[in-house]
């Protein structure tokens, strides 16, 4: 008996302890723009700017303000990275060739660009579902609104907050959370 009970109290603590594990962006995995792996755990202890974009779109003019953000202070620990979607309106339908010939001619990109996904629906990439379910990310249940949606993620690879599509990347309460 007294066995029987230690394996249901070593059960329940391994169910709870994995229960109560708290996941990161570090948990998953992305490919850039080129193909390539990109392993978030190089992020560890940099605040990150997590942002969906479009190349067709009325705030794509947000790609200046992103680069200038991200130029700003990326020696200061801090990076941007986009992920192309053509999940609104098909605003971004080219290839990840185009759209990364598009982002550099046009924005002077230089900030990481990932490989075009999904952050909406049953195809939904599960870093978007990470940064979308509260059960998972511990600070809200949201939705993708539209292109350039904003996530800041601290330098544990915790969701922090969550930035309206039309927020400038520029705006001050951004720059100040970055700062400190």
């Amino acid at each position: 008996m007294r066995l029987l009970n230690k394996m249901i109290v070593m059960s329940l603590f391994f169910m709870l302890s994995n229960f109560a594990f708290s996941q990161s962006i570090y948990d998953y995995d992305v490919v850039d723009i080129d193909g390539n792996k990109f392993d978030l755990k190089k992020l560890k202890g940099k605040k990150v700017m997590i942002v969906n974009t479009a190349s067709k779109c009325g705030l794509t003019p947000q790609f200046e303000e992103l680069e200038k953000l991200y130029t700003t202070y990326k020696d200061k620990g801090f990076i941007v990275i986009g992920f192309p979607t053509n999940d609104f309106l098909s605003q971004d339908p080219g290839t990840n060739d185009q759209i990364k010939d598009f982002c550099v001619k046009n924005y002077g990109v230089t900030f990481p660009m990932m490989s075009k996904i999904t952050v909406k629906g049953k195809e939904k990439h599960p870093l978007y579902v990470y940064l979308t379910s509260k059960s998972m990310n511990k600070l809200e249940d949201n939705k993708v609104k539209w292109n350039f949606q904003k996530y800041l993620v601290d330098e544990q690879g915790t969701l922090v907050r969550v930035i309206d599509p039309s927020t400038s990347p520029l705006d001050s309460s951004i720059i100040q959370w970055i700062k400190k």
